[in-house]
């Protein structure tokens, strides 16, 4: 069973996602160049933008990524701060052994980190803390039987590490070879939702903000500004997509019963984080704080669908209608075109949210008032769904 979600969002002037020179992110898509926000900087919008997503996560113990495990580690072991240089030897050593490295000397993020951004429950760095302080002596006097007894329970201890909602929702990417304790334990994980880079419906080029601070402390008959530069910015309205997969959730929470009810309330968490969060780029210099005009949730049995393409005609205006009026026209009428050529039966229900007072032709009958109106009808047709199967 899936679950998706279609977003129309309109930005005031902004730069929420910039790319390596400092310009908003775009892309070309149906001929024209379109405004593009990263996928990865929406997910990162969930998981730290979205105060209730940040509560749910809390709550459950909540993922922490990092390059600094064997920074962290030391400093739980020696009780320092920094760590002695001894200690942090000796658990790099453990974890180089096992498959996990820091960057040698002359590579980016040389030190003390490792080489991968590890993503994990924040009570897996505390247990494997504790591991080192159980078999400290032994591990600093070479014995080799406990050293690979060490990290086998390490491994474990990372294996086990996924259980947070926000690591079983975006899943976990670590490439270690495969001759290695830890690469032989399986550490990566699918992700349970797919989240697509957010275009807007239609074209859209980037403009220059020419600024200057005045130096307050001039000398009088002194001009000339203390400071001058430029800032990139567009202004566009979005589509966005995502869809979550609610068996593969299931299975990354532990895959028995008593996780059905935690994977229906990562869900809840996931749309409400999905329509709340905003990227934080350029904020303080703009303040794009432009929640979703429009928010169409679908609850199927297969088949997911990107309505990306209703926009692959770039949206124009017409009289007296706005970009965000005729993005959401467009999307009903695209809809109407999909279920018309292959159907819907593997649609279970279906719903939206809009902030304008006009009904929609394709999508007549499927409107509900508000957020919360949205996520539980969501919920009771998972429910639902979940107890005919």
């Amino acid at each position: 069973m899936f679950v998706e979600l279609h977003i129309i969002q309109n930005f005031a002037p902004s730069n929420l996602n910039r790319s390596d020179t400092g310009s908003p992110k775009d892309c070309e898509f149906g001929g024209v160049r379109r405004a593009r926000i990263s996928s990865q900087c929406l997910k990162r919008a969930m998981r730290r933008e979205s105060d209730s997503f940040s509560s749910f996560i809390e709550k459950h113990g909540g993922g922490v990524r990092t390059r600094r495990l064997i920074l962290e580690i030391s400093e739980k072991v020696s009780g320092q701060k920094p760590a002695p240089e001894k200690t942090i030897n000796l658990v790099a050593e453990v974890f180089n052994e096992g498959g996990i490295e820091r960057p040698k000397k002359g590579e980016e993020g040389e030190k003390d980190n490792t080489k991968l951004i590890l993503f994990m429950d924040q009570q897996a760095i505390e247990a494997m803390a504790q591991e080192f302080r159980n078999n400290w002596d032994k591990l600093n006097g070479k014995d080799k039987e406990a050293r690979q007894g060490t990290i086998t329970r390490l491994s474990k201890i990372l294996a086990e590490s996924i259980k947070s909602p926000d690591i079983a929702l975006f899943g976990r990417m670590i490439e270690i070879k495969g001759d290695k304790p830890f690469g032989k334990a399986q550490l990566g994980l699918d992700a349970a939702c797919q989240v697509a880079h957010a275009i807007s419906t239609h074209k859209s080029g980037i403009e220059f903000d020419f600024y200057t601070a005045v130096d307050e402390l001039l000398q009088s008959g002194e001009t000339g500004a203390g400071m001058m530069g430029t800032i990139e910015f567009n202004s566009a309205c979005f589509y966005r997509y995502a869809n979550v997969d609610l068996e593969q959730l299931k299975k990354n929470l532990g895959g028995n019963e008593s996780n059905e009810s935690l994977a229906v309330d990562t869900l809840e968490a996931f749309l409400r984080a999905s329509v709340e969060a905003v990227p934080s780029g350029k904020q303080n210099s703009m303040a794009a704080h432009n929640p979703p005009s429009f928010i169409f949730a679908v609850v199927r049995k297969s088949g997911v669908w990107s309505l990306a393409n209703a926009f692959v005609k770039p949206v124009r205006p017409k009289g007296d209608s706005d970009p965000v009026e005729e993005s959401v026209k467009q999307l009903d009428e695209y809809w109407g075109q999909l279920t018309t050529a292959y159907g819907s039966g593997q649609i279970k229900d279906k719903c939206y949210v809009h902030l304008a007072g006009t009904e929609l032709e394709k999508l007549n009958g499927s409107r509900v008032g508000n957020l919360d109106e949205l996520v539980k009808r969501v919920r009771d047709a998972v429910k639902v769904e979940s107890k005919a199967s």
